[in-house]
């Protein structure tokens, strides 16, 4: 009995021992593998053998071995052959109709013009197509501020592949001050626009910065008493109740900007209705506006007024048509004031209803608005003079009956008329043109008649 448990426990450290050291993945696995099973069924029949019935035979259980997969081998890299061959470059397609900037010849960008002043812009062009240019090609305005140029100029003449070309164009300098930029190309018989770049689809443009002196024509400051100033509580008086919650318009001298620095000049304080979302209007008296006038300001908070949160806002209405919004800006006390520069343009020929607008956003108890000269300007040059009259004397003799001896004498009657002189006079906005007369002679009448 010893000696068969010390027999199996010997075969089991064997087949053990064999198993640790079994190389793996090696051709004679299977077999390997099949001797251990029928090594340890072996065993299993010897100890089961020993303790069962000399009587009864047991059955022993049958072992079926797995069938592993047969062994494949790993595909071979092959390296890929380098590629040696020379790229080929895609051949350049050159276009029929193609231009080059070659230099400004006249006005170079930024050149400062007067307003309405009239300049000739010339472009130095190259003809880097196939297609010879004809004089039914032309120069053509394609965007931005035509400065009352012409919409297409025929070329001077023929300019062939490689040749260059000038190209002018007569222009106005526009009324407002500013930069301004005009986008021109060119166009082929068939109507067809090319330009500059890759694709010939970028044009070539003149850029040029007007500056001009300016003339107050209408001051906001000097005639807000003129003009009607209206609240949530109904219509107010000028200067109204200052400090009072219906809100209320006050000119300001030398008003103190929310930086801490003061204007040397006047401010409108725009104090809108002591209530929640409340505001104040002020409506001027009609303004006829031109092209090239402009509305100028500085806005921003009273300083100190740390809680001032409103809406500054340029209304307008024409005759009794809807009120309508040309400008608005949301100011906070940030401590800094910003400048307003509207082109009033778009309103030329109109009599005009200015109102200055506030509203609070939200609280208004520290709102504080302050307009800084709030103005509409014209270019000096576009201002229509004035005449100023200047008199001239008109001498008529009479003839006075005298006896037969005596000597006649004539008489003079002076009789003045008004001859108008024009001068060109820039008045204030505020001033009424009066007529100055200045009394010239014309003569002095000596007459010896005959009786």
């Amino acid at each position: 009995m010893r000696l068969t448990k010390f027999f199996s426990l010997a075969i089991l450290f064997t087949l053990g021992i064999s198993a640790c050291t079994l190389p793996s993945g090696t051709p004679d696995a299977p077999a390997t593998l099949q001797a251990i099973y029928t090594a340890q069924a072996a065993t299993v029949q010897v100890i089961q053998t020993e303790n069962a019935p000399t009587s009864t035979p047991l059955a022993l259980p049958t072992f079926q071995f797995p069938t592993l997969p047969p062994q494949t081998s790993f595909p071979t890299i092959t390296a890929l052959p380098k590629n040696t061959s020379t790229s080929t470059p895609l051949p350049v397609v050159m276009r029929c109709d193609h231009a080059a900037f070659v230099k400004d010849v006249t006005v170079p960008d930024g050149t400062i013009f007067a307003p309405n002043a009239q300049f000739t812009k010339t472009w130095r062009l190259q003809n880097v197509g196939s297609c010879t240019w004809t004089t039914s090609y032309a120069l053509v305005f394609s965007s931005g501020n035509s400065m009352s140029g012409p919409a297409a100029v025929n070329l001077p003449g023929t300019v062939a592949p490689g040749q260059f070309v000038d190209v002018s164009v007569k222009l106005t300098a526009p009324l407002a001050d500013g930069q301004h930029v005009g986008y021109w190309m060119l166009r082929n018989a068939s109507g067809v626009m090319f330009g500059l770049g890759e694709n010939a689809q970028r044009p070539f443009f003149v850029n040029i910065k007007v500056v001009g002196d300016m003339t107050t024509m209408f001051d906001f400051v000097a005639e807000y008493c003129h003009a009607d100033w209206r609240s949530g509580a109904g219509d107010l008086g000028c200067p109204g109740n200052v400090g009072g919650k219906k809100g209320y318009a006050i000119d300001v001298n030398k008003p103190q900007l929310e930086n801490g620095q003061k204007y040397d000049g006047k401010g409108l304080l725009t104090v809108p209705e002591r209530v929640n979302n409340g505001y104040l209007a002020g409506y001027y008296q009609p303004f006829k506006v031109q092209k090239g006038d402009r509305f100028r300001a500085m806005v921003n908070c009273e300083y100190q007024a740390a809680g001032c949160n409103v809406v500054f806002r340029l209304d307008y209405q024409i005759g009794n048509s809807q009120i309508k919004t040309f400008w608005s800006f949301n100011e906070i006390y940030d401590g800094l004031y910003y400048t307003v520069d509207l082109d009033l343009s778009p309103l030329a020929g109109e009599n005009v209803t200015f109102i200055l607008n506030v509203l609070a956003n939200g609280k208004a108890d520290e709102d504080k608005p302050l307009w800084i000269a709030p103005r509409i300007v014209r270019p000096s040059n576009l201002i229509t003079p004035s005449p100023t009259p200047t008199r001239t004397l008109t001498v008529t003799a009479t003839m006075t009956s005298l006896p037969p001896s005596a000597t006649p004498t004539a008489t003079a009657t002076i009789t003045p008329t008004l001859t108008a002189t024009v001068t060109e006079t820039i008045l204030p906005v505020t001033a009424t043109p009066t007529v100055t007369a200045t009394p010239t002679e014309t003569g002095t009448p000596t007459e010896t008649p005959t009786p």
